[in-house]
Protein backbone atom coordinates (compact mmCIF):
# COMPACT_ATOMS: atom_id res chain seq x y z
CA UNK A 1 0.00 0.00 0.00
CA UNK A 2 1.44 3.66 -1.03
CA UNK A 3 1.49 6.70 0.91
CA UNK A 4 -0.96 8.85 0.17
CA UNK A 5 0.60 11.70 -2.78
CA UNK A 6 0.38 14.42 0.02
CA UNK A 7 3.00 12.90 2.23
CA UNK A 8 4.92 11.54 0.04
CA UNK A 9 5.90 15.68 -0.94
CA UNK A 10 6.82 16.29 2.89
CA UNK A 11 10.46 16.63 3.68
CA UNK A 12 11.37 13.81 6.36
CA UNK A 13 12.63 15.17 9.36
CA UNK A 14 15.92 15.94 10.07
CA UNK A 15 16.72 15.02 13.32
CA UNK A 16 16.02 11.38 13.29
CA UNK A 17 18.49 10.98 10.56
CA UNK A 18 21.05 12.72 12.06
CA UNK A 19 20.46 10.59 14.96
CA UNK A 20 20.71 7.52 13.18
CA UNK A 21 24.14 8.55 11.96
CA UNK A 22 25.13 9.28 15.31
CA UNK A 23 24.05 5.70 16.86
CA UNK A 24 26.16 4.28 14.27
CA UNK A 25 29.22 6.07 15.57
CA UNK A 26 29.27 5.67 18.95
CA UNK A 27 31.43 8.79 20.94
CA UNK A 28 29.81 11.18 18.47
CA UNK A 29 29.51 14.68 20.32
CA UNK A 30 25.98 15.73 19.23
CA UNK A 31 25.70 19.49 18.51
CA UNK A 32 22.70 18.71 16.46
CA UNK A 33 19.24 18.84 18.26
CA UNK A 34 17.85 21.88 19.97
CA UNK A 35 17.46 20.60 23.64
CA UNK A 36 18.42 21.91 27.03
CA UNK A 37 20.50 20.01 28.90
CA UNK A 38 18.79 20.11 32.39
CA UNK A 39 15.24 18.80 33.31
CA UNK A 40 12.10 20.11 35.07
CA UNK A 41 12.10 22.52 38.13
CA UNK A 42 11.30 20.67 41.81
CA UNK A 43 8.33 22.58 41.95
CA UNK A 44 6.50 20.69 38.95
CA UNK A 45 7.66 17.20 40.20
CA UNK A 46 6.08 18.08 43.23
CA UNK A 47 3.02 18.49 41.34
CA UNK A 48 2.66 14.69 40.40
CA UNK A 49 1.85 13.15 43.62
CA UNK A 50 -1.00 15.70 44.14
CA UNK A 51 -2.26 14.49 40.27
CA UNK A 52 -1.88 10.54 41.20
CA UNK A 53 -3.64 11.75 44.78
CA UNK A 54 -6.75 12.00 42.51
CA UNK A 55 -8.25 9.49 40.83
CA UNK A 56 -10.37 12.28 38.75
CA UNK A 57 -7.10 13.30 37.18
CA UNK A 58 -7.06 9.80 34.84
CA UNK A 59 -10.28 11.49 32.85
CA UNK A 60 -10.50 13.00 29.95
CA UNK A 61 -9.89 16.95 30.94
CA UNK A 62 -11.26 20.24 29.36
CA UNK A 63 -9.87 20.42 25.50
CA UNK A 64 -7.98 24.03 25.92
CA UNK A 65 -6.52 23.04 28.98
CA UNK A 66 -7.16 22.58 32.87
CA UNK A 67 -8.47 25.80 34.45
CA UNK A 68 -5.42 25.67 36.89
CA UNK A 69 -2.73 26.02 33.99
CA UNK A 70 -4.78 28.77 31.82
CA UNK A 71 -5.01 30.76 34.94
CA UNK A 72 -1.18 30.55 35.34
CA UNK A 73 -0.50 31.27 31.74
CA UNK A 74 -2.66 33.99 31.52
CA UNK A 75 -1.02 36.01 34.18
CA UNK A 76 2.34 35.04 33.05
CA UNK A 77 1.39 36.32 29.37
CA UNK A 78 0.45 39.42 31.48
CA UNK A 79 3.45 39.97 33.38
CA UNK A 80 5.77 38.88 30.98
CA UNK A 81 4.55 39.15 27.30
CA UNK A 82 1.89 42.19 27.94
CA UNK A 83 -0.46 40.17 26.37
CA UNK A 84 -3.95 40.88 27.99
CA UNK A 85 -6.13 37.87 27.18
CA UNK A 86 -9.58 37.27 27.93
CA UNK A 87 -13.25 37.74 26.44
CA UNK A 88 -12.82 41.54 26.82
CA UNK A 89 -9.80 41.65 24.46
CA UNK A 90 -11.17 39.16 21.86
CA UNK A 91 -9.05 36.33 22.26
CA UNK A 92 -8.07 33.12 24.04
CA UNK A 93 -5.69 30.65 25.43
CA UNK A 94 -5.40 26.69 24.79
CA UNK A 95 -3.11 24.50 26.14
CA UNK A 96 -1.85 22.89 23.10
CA UNK A 97 0.74 19.10 23.36
CA UNK A 98 3.72 21.31 22.89
CA UNK A 99 4.12 24.26 19.88
CA UNK A 100 4.26 21.58 17.33
CA UNK A 101 1.07 21.11 18.50
CA UNK A 102 -0.37 24.35 18.25
CA UNK A 103 0.95 25.33 14.63
CA UNK A 104 -0.54 22.15 12.89
CA UNK A 105 -3.55 23.23 14.44
CA UNK A 106 -3.40 27.00 13.43
CA UNK A 107 -2.54 25.76 9.67
CA UNK A 108 -5.70 23.45 9.69
CA UNK A 109 -8.16 26.46 11.54
CA UNK A 110 -7.02 28.51 8.34
CA UNK A 111 -6.03 27.17 5.64
CA UNK A 112 -7.77 25.30 3.04
CA UNK A 113 -6.06 23.53 0.23
CA UNK A 114 -3.69 25.31 -2.18
CA UNK A 115 -3.58 28.70 0.41
CA UNK A 116 -0.40 29.66 1.02
CA UNK A 117 1.37 30.19 4.08
CA UNK A 118 4.10 33.10 4.04
CA UNK A 119 7.55 31.66 5.24
CA UNK A 120 11.13 33.51 6.01
CA UNK A 121 14.00 31.49 5.07
CA UNK A 122 15.48 29.97 6.94
CA UNK A 123 12.43 27.92 8.54
CA UNK A 124 11.52 25.72 11.20
CA UNK A 125 11.36 22.56 9.36
CA UNK A 126 8.31 21.08 11.07
CA UNK A 127 6.33 24.54 10.05
CA UNK A 128 7.15 23.77 6.70
CA UNK A 129 5.88 19.79 6.80
CA UNK A 130 2.88 21.12 8.23
CA UNK A 131 1.63 23.07 6.06
CA UNK A 132 2.92 20.79 3.11
CA UNK A 133 0.60 17.96 4.65
CA UNK A 134 -2.49 20.46 5.51
CA UNK A 135 -1.97 20.79 1.13
CA UNK A 136 -1.41 24.27 1.64
CA UNK A 137 1.63 25.92 0.21
CA UNK A 138 4.91 27.13 1.74
CA UNK A 139 5.70 30.60 0.19
CA UNK A 140 9.45 31.16 0.71
CA UNK A 141 10.72 34.56 1.21
CA UNK A 142 14.18 35.26 1.90
CA UNK A 143 16.00 36.78 5.08
CA UNK A 144 18.90 39.05 4.63
CA UNK A 145 22.99 38.48 5.33
CA UNK A 146 21.86 38.71 9.02
CA UNK A 147 19.26 36.12 8.82
CA UNK A 148 16.95 39.32 9.44
CA UNK A 149 13.33 39.63 7.50
CA UNK A 150 13.18 41.69 4.65
CA UNK A 151 9.95 43.41 4.98
CA UNK A 152 9.30 44.60 1.37
CA UNK A 153 10.00 41.25 0.43
CA UNK A 154 7.28 39.69 2.41
CA UNK A 155 4.35 42.05 1.18
CA UNK A 156 5.46 41.21 -2.42
CA UNK A 157 4.95 37.53 -1.36
CA UNK A 158 1.36 38.10 -0.73
CA UNK A 159 -1.30 37.15 -3.13
CA UNK A 160 -5.08 36.30 -2.65
CA UNK A 161 -4.66 33.04 -1.14
CA UNK A 162 -1.94 34.06 2.01
CA UNK A 163 -3.49 33.26 4.81
CA UNK A 164 -0.41 33.76 6.76
CA UNK A 165 2.86 35.48 7.44
CA UNK A 166 5.20 33.25 10.01
CA UNK A 167 7.63 34.74 12.39
CA UNK A 168 10.05 32.12 14.96
CA UNK A 169 11.95 34.89 17.18
CA UNK A 170 14.51 34.30 18.70
CA UNK A 171 14.88 32.29 15.76
CA UNK A 172 15.39 28.03 14.84
CA UNK A 173 17.54 27.69 13.26
CA UNK A 174 19.40 30.92 13.20
CA UNK A 175 19.46 32.34 16.46
CA UNK A 176 18.55 35.51 15.04
CA UNK A 177 16.27 38.40 17.06
CA UNK A 178 13.72 40.27 15.19
CA UNK A 179 13.72 44.01 16.29
CA UNK A 180 10.37 45.45 18.28
CA UNK A 181 10.11 47.62 15.29
CA UNK A 182 10.44 44.93 12.34
CA UNK A 183 8.06 42.79 14.06
CA UNK A 184 5.63 45.49 14.67
CA UNK A 185 5.62 46.57 11.23
CA UNK A 186 5.00 43.11 10.29
CA UNK A 187 2.29 42.89 12.51
CA UNK A 188 0.53 45.82 10.87
CA UNK A 189 0.89 44.84 7.61
CA UNK A 190 -0.85 41.42 8.26
CA UNK A 191 -3.59 43.67 9.33
CA UNK A 192 -3.62 45.89 6.11
CA UNK A 193 -3.87 42.65 3.79
CA UNK A 194 -6.62 41.13 6.26
CA UNK A 195 -4.20 38.20 6.77
CA UNK A 196 -2.76 36.37 10.12
CA UNK A 197 0.39 36.87 12.12
CA UNK A 198 1.47 33.72 13.04
CA UNK A 199 4.22 34.56 16.02
CA UNK A 200 6.28 31.64 17.32
CA UNK A 201 8.19 32.64 20.29
CA UNK A 202 9.45 29.10 21.44
CA UNK A 203 12.39 30.45 22.50
CA UNK A 204 11.13 34.04 24.52
CA UNK A 205 13.51 33.10 27.40
CA UNK A 206 16.65 32.82 25.52
CA UNK A 207 17.88 36.31 24.33
CA UNK A 208 21.83 36.99 24.85
CA UNK A 209 23.98 40.82 25.25
CA UNK A 210 21.73 43.29 24.17
CA UNK A 211 18.95 41.29 22.56
CA UNK A 212 15.04 41.68 23.86
CA UNK A 213 12.33 39.67 22.81
CA UNK A 214 8.93 41.16 21.76
CA UNK A 215 6.04 39.60 21.36
CA UNK A 216 3.65 41.21 18.41
CA UNK A 217 0.13 40.09 19.78
CA UNK A 218 0.82 42.71 22.87
CA UNK A 219 0.32 45.66 20.03
CA UNK A 220 -2.83 47.37 20.88
CA UNK A 221 -5.79 46.05 17.81
CA UNK A 222 -3.41 43.18 17.21
CA UNK A 223 -5.73 40.49 19.15
CA UNK A 224 -7.97 40.29 16.32
CA UNK A 225 -4.84 39.00 13.62
CA UNK A 226 -1.96 37.26 15.63
CA UNK A 227 -1.65 34.11 17.38
CA UNK A 228 0.98 33.50 19.30
CA UNK A 229 2.87 30.13 19.81
CA UNK A 230 4.87 29.22 23.12
CA UNK A 231 6.86 26.25 24.54
CA UNK A 232 7.80 24.61 27.66
CA UNK A 233 9.65 22.32 26.29
CA UNK A 234 12.92 24.92 26.19
CA UNK A 235 13.42 27.03 28.89
CA UNK A 236 11.82 24.79 31.69
CA UNK A 237 13.21 21.33 30.57
CA UNK A 238 10.52 20.11 29.47
CA UNK A 239 10.62 18.50 26.06
CA UNK A 240 9.46 14.76 26.43
CA UNK A 241 6.24 16.42 28.55
CA UNK A 242 4.81 17.85 25.32
CA UNK A 243 3.21 20.77 26.69
CA UNK A 244 3.04 24.33 24.79
CA UNK A 245 0.06 27.25 24.56
CA UNK A 246 -1.47 29.48 22.04
CA UNK A 247 -3.16 32.44 22.26
CA UNK A 248 -5.79 32.49 19.44
CA UNK A 249 -8.15 35.32 17.98
CA UNK A 250 -11.91 34.33 19.75
CA UNK A 251 -13.31 34.14 16.19
CA UNK A 252 -10.75 30.99 15.47
CA UNK A 253 -11.83 29.14 19.04
CA UNK A 254 -14.85 26.43 17.56
CA UNK A 255 -12.26 25.39 14.69
CA UNK A 256 -8.91 25.06 17.36
CA UNK A 257 -11.81 22.82 19.86
CA UNK A 258 -12.39 20.76 17.16
CA UNK A 259 -8.94 20.17 15.89
CA UNK A 260 -7.77 19.90 19.16
CA UNK A 261 -10.44 17.22 19.82
CA UNK A 262 -9.62 15.25 17.05
CA UNK A 263 -5.67 15.38 17.48
CA UNK A 264 -5.20 14.84 21.32
CA UNK A 265 -8.76 15.02 22.78
CA UNK A 266 -6.51 17.59 25.46
CA UNK A 267 -3.12 17.78 25.75
CA UNK A 268 -1.43 15.21 28.60
CA UNK A 269 -2.90 15.67 31.96
CA UNK A 270 -0.29 14.70 33.82
CA UNK A 271 2.08 17.21 32.16
CA UNK A 272 -0.43 20.11 32.58
CA UNK A 273 -0.36 19.37 35.97
CA UNK A 274 3.58 19.40 36.26
CA UNK A 275 3.58 22.62 34.02
CA UNK A 276 1.67 24.33 37.01
CA UNK A 277 4.51 23.58 38.91
CA UNK A 278 7.28 24.94 36.66
CA UNK A 279 5.51 28.52 36.36
CA UNK A 280 4.97 28.43 39.89
CA UNK A 281 9.43 28.07 39.91
CA UNK A 282 9.00 30.92 37.44
CA UNK A 283 12.00 32.99 35.44
CA UNK A 284 14.31 32.95 38.40
CA UNK A 285 14.48 29.06 37.38
CA UNK A 286 15.11 29.99 33.70
CA UNK A 287 17.23 32.97 34.43
CA UNK A 288 19.63 30.87 36.80
CA UNK A 289 20.07 28.13 33.91
CA UNK A 290 20.45 30.56 31.36
CA UNK A 291 23.36 31.64 32.86
CA UNK A 292 25.10 28.77 32.45
CA UNK A 293 23.92 28.18 28.52
CA UNK A 294 25.54 31.81 28.14
CA UNK A 295 28.31 30.73 29.24
CA UNK A 296 28.69 27.94 26.82
CA UNK A 297 27.48 30.00 24.25
CA UNK A 298 31.03 32.31 24.58
CA UNK A 299 32.75 29.40 24.83
CA UNK A 300 31.09 27.89 21.36
CA UNK A 301 31.26 31.61 19.87
CA UNK A 302 35.43 31.87 20.46
CA UNK A 303 36.09 28.48 18.24
CA UNK A 304 33.38 30.33 15.36
CA UNK A 305 35.13 33.44 15.20
CA UNK A 306 38.34 31.52 14.58
CA UNK A 307 37.18 29.77 11.76
CA UNK A 308 35.53 32.44 10.68
CA UNK A 309 38.90 34.59 10.90
CA UNK A 310 40.68 31.36 9.21
CA UNK A 311 38.18 31.78 5.94
CA UNK A 312 36.75 28.33 6.82
CA UNK A 313 33.05 29.98 7.28
CA UNK A 314 31.08 32.83 8.13
CA UNK A 315 29.21 33.11 11.21
CA UNK A 316 26.17 35.72 11.41
CA UNK A 317 25.28 37.43 14.04
CA UNK A 318 22.76 35.33 16.61
CA UNK A 319 21.52 36.75 19.53
CA UNK A 320 18.73 34.12 20.75
CA UNK A 321 17.82 30.57 21.38
CA UNK A 322 20.73 28.24 21.20
CA UNK A 323 22.24 28.09 17.65
CA UNK A 324 24.58 29.43 14.97
CA UNK A 325 23.62 29.07 11.42
CA UNK A 326 27.10 28.90 9.79
CA UNK A 327 27.36 29.50 5.93
CA UNK A 328 30.82 27.35 5.14
CA UNK A 329 33.34 27.88 2.35
CA UNK A 330 32.40 24.62 0.84
CA UNK A 331 31.18 23.14 -2.17
CA UNK A 332 30.34 20.18 -0.40
CA UNK A 333 26.48 19.75 -0.16
CA UNK A 334 25.45 20.27 3.44
CA UNK A 335 24.37 16.70 4.30
CA UNK A 336 27.39 15.49 2.58
CA UNK A 337 29.48 17.25 4.92
CA UNK A 338 27.46 16.75 7.78
CA UNK A 339 27.63 13.39 7.57
CA UNK A 340 31.65 13.11 6.91
CA UNK A 341 31.69 15.02 10.07
CA UNK A 342 29.84 12.37 12.15
CA UNK A 343 32.17 9.28 10.46
CA UNK A 344 35.21 10.69 10.24
CA UNK A 345 35.58 13.25 13.31
CA UNK A 346 32.64 12.60 15.57
CA UNK A 347 30.54 15.57 15.86
CA UNK A 348 27.31 16.37 14.54
CA UNK A 349 25.51 19.01 13.58
CA UNK A 350 22.09 19.36 11.40
CA UNK A 351 22.76 20.70 7.42
CA UNK A 352 21.10 24.18 6.26
CA UNK A 353 18.97 22.44 3.39
CA UNK A 354 16.52 21.05 6.08
CA UNK A 355 15.60 24.49 7.30
CA UNK A 356 15.18 25.62 3.26
CA UNK A 357 18.32 27.01 2.47
CA UNK A 358 19.22 25.17 -1.14
CA UNK A 359 22.12 27.92 -2.33
CA UNK A 360 25.36 27.24 -0.54
CA UNK A 361 26.34 25.01 2.66
CA UNK A 362 24.66 25.89 5.80
CA UNK A 363 25.04 24.12 9.08
CA UNK A 364 23.14 24.81 11.97
CA UNK A 365 25.11 24.15 15.38
CA UNK A 366 23.47 24.05 18.80
CA UNK A 367 24.67 24.33 22.31
CA UNK A 368 22.12 24.56 24.69
CA UNK A 369 22.38 20.87 25.66
CA UNK A 370 26.24 21.29 26.51
CA UNK A 371 28.21 21.18 29.82
CA UNK A 372 31.45 23.54 28.92
CA UNK A 373 33.57 20.32 29.47
CA UNK A 374 31.97 18.72 26.39
CA UNK A 375 30.76 21.88 24.45
CA UNK A 376 34.34 22.55 24.48
CA UNK A 377 35.18 19.29 23.00
CA UNK A 378 32.62 19.06 20.09
CA UNK A 379 33.05 22.50 18.93
CA UNK A 380 37.16 21.70 18.92
CA UNK A 381 36.18 18.51 16.88
CA UNK A 382 33.82 20.78 14.64
CA UNK A 383 36.52 23.17 13.85
CA UNK A 384 39.23 20.87 12.96
CA UNK A 385 36.97 18.84 11.04
CA UNK A 386 35.66 21.57 8.56
CA UNK A 387 39.73 22.82 8.54
CA UNK A 388 40.42 19.29 7.16
CA UNK A 389 37.06 19.23 4.71
CA UNK A 390 37.03 22.54 3.76
CA UNK A 391 40.59 22.72 2.74
CA UNK A 392 41.18 19.36 1.22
Amino acid sequence: MLESHRLRAVQSPIIPVIADLIRAHPGTISLGQGVVGYGPPPAALAQLERFLGDPANHKYQPVAGIPALVEALTQKLAAENGIAVGPAHGNRVMVTAGGNNAFIATVLALGDPGDEFILPVPYYFNHEMAITMANCRPVLVPTDANYQLDVAALRAAITPRTRAIVTVSPNNPSGAVYPAPVLREVNALCAERGIVHISDEAYECFTYDDARHFSAASLPGAAAHTISLYSLSKAFGFASWRIGWMVFPEKLEAALRKIQDTLVICPPVISQHAAVGALAAGTEFVREKLRGIAEVRTLVLRELAALARDGVCEVPPAQGAFYFLLRVNSPRPPLELAGRLIREHRVAVIPGSAFGLDHGCHLRVAYGALQKETAAEGVGRLGHGLRALVTC
